[in-house]
């Protein structure tokens, strides 16, 4: 089967929650989201075209507190940037979620990331779906949300 082929079958499995370790589907990304007021929002972007700019704006708006993970800015939306996850925790202190804008391969670092900071909940942005990662967070305790965007699941807590 081709890269591609398994990357579908992958994001079909996330959306069915019918991967290797439970991840949250339904109603259940929405509660997360309803339950967490701080998040870093790993692979933020000051490029107001990235789709990780426009979700930050969106959270920012709606009260949550969110840091942005970037290496390669000082700040987005005049929120300070980190160059890691680790500085950030200590830095501003714990996450309730760690909300994921990289590419799937570099999810599992990641999530070794948000467990050892004792983040609340891994949260793998739409078309982001690494069982890899999943599996590090699920086996820490945590939740996993894979191939879901936070602002489209927040406007399932405003219905």
């Amino acid at each position: 089967m081709s890269d591609e082929r398994l990357r579908a079958v992958d994001i079909l499995d996330a959306q069915e929650g019918t991967g290797p370790v439970p991840i949250l589907t339904g109603e259940g990304p929405a509660r997360l989201l309803a339950g967490s007021h701080r998040v870093a929002m790993v692979g933020a972007s000051p490029n107001p075209l990235r789709p990780s700019h426009g979700v930050m704006r969106y959270l920012l708006d709606r009260g949550y507190e969110v840091v942005p993970i970037n290496p390669n800015c000082d700040s987005v939306l005049g929120e300070r940037a980190y160059k890691t996850l680790e500085e950030a925790t200590v830095a501003t202190g714990r996450f309730d979620l760690v909300d994921v804008f990289r590419r799937p391969e570099h999810t599992p670092d990641i999530a070794r990331a948000a467990v050892e900071t004792a983040a609340g909940a891994l949260w793998l942005q739409l078309g982001v779906v690494n069982w890899d990662a999943a599996q590090i967070a699920h086996d820490a305790g945590m939740p996993v949300v894979m191939d879901r965007c936070t602002a489209i699941e927040h406007r399932r807590i405003r219905r």
